[in-house]
């Protein structure tokens, strides 16, 4: 069975403005605490069916994105006040306010179609074929596997086939 649930997100540019993406493709090294105390980097979901991304941390920066997909997952890149530093899938960056944002753990799949398994190996069944872009709920990560839950189901694949967790994070 194949997965295509609405794997199309809508991003759409406001304006022209420049965001840095140094670092996009690269594995933070280090996880501190932020200003709100919990570890940066980190991964949130986007709470909001609409939300507005910004050039920097204040309602007087310019709207450079609006996503209209809740559930989303971003990592958090920094923290200044109620302002987080947020990067997509795509390597884009900016800030967002903390209400934008849940704590609810998702991911969104990458590669072209993915197969999930009955359990955290390759060889094991495989119960379901999905596409990128699809967003599940992210229910475990374990070594270099991660157990989704997409629909009814629930079932494991790489690690590297998902955005949503940190490369040793367990959980």
């Amino acid at each position: 069975m194949t997965l295509a649930l609405a794997a199309f997100s809508f991003v759409a540019p406001l304006h022209n403005v420049a965001i840095a993406k140094e670092g996009a493709g690269k594995a933070a090294a280090a996880i501190h605490p932020g200003a709100s105390g919990l570890a940066v980097p980190r991964f949130v979901s986007l709470a909001k069916d609409v939300a507005r991304m910004r050039a920097g941390p204040g309602v007087r920066y310019p709207i450079s994105w609006v996503y209209q997909r809740k559930g989303m997952p971003l990592m958090v890149m920094a923290e200044f006040e109620n302002w987080r530093k947020v990067r997509d899938t795509d390597g884009t960056e900016g800030w967002m306010h903390r209400t934008l944002l849940s704590g609810r753990r998702m991911a969104q799949l990458r590669g072209d179609i993915n197969d999930l398994h009955q359990t955290p190996d390759a060889k094991s069944r495989i119960v379901l074929r999905a596409e990128a872009g699809v967003i599940g709920k992210l229910l475990a990560c374990k070594g270099a596997w991660c157990r989704m839950e997409l629909g009814e189901i629930s079932a494991w694949l790489h690690r590297s086939e998902i955005f949503g967790a940190l490369p040793n994070e367990e959980f």
